[in-house]
């Protein structure tokens, strides 16, 4: 793994629960919905960016998938299928049925 990467996953995982919630801002992303992993790996591109460590399409991709590794481990993201996952965070589970927006 070469340094800029390195750096850029050290950022995600340093600053994970300001990374979730940015993805929630960005996305649709509640307790127990589905997420892709695109939205995931653009989510990851945005919030880099945003950071001032601007990251090329190949380099979001290949973060995206050892970071999303790390939130399964947590047990944050549940495995779906190849293209996505569960949302396993309770602190984005909605209080009042109905429309989120």
């Amino acid at each position: 793994m070469d340094k800029r990467k390195n750096r850029r996953l050290k950022m995600l995982r340093d600053q994970q629960d300001i990374f979730l919630k940015y993805l929630k801002v960005k996305f649709p992303l509640f307790h127990n919905s589905n997420f892709f992993f695109r939205d995931f790996h653009y989510g990851v591109k945005y919030f880099l960016d945003d950071k001032l460590l601007p990251t090329n399409y190949q380099e979001a991709e290949e973060c995206a998938k050892d970071f999303s590794k790390t939130l399964e481990e947590q047990g944050i993201f549940v495995k779906v299928n190849d293209l996505g996952w569960r949302v396993n965070y309770t602190d984005f589970a909605t209080v009042t049925p109905g429309d989120p927006f």
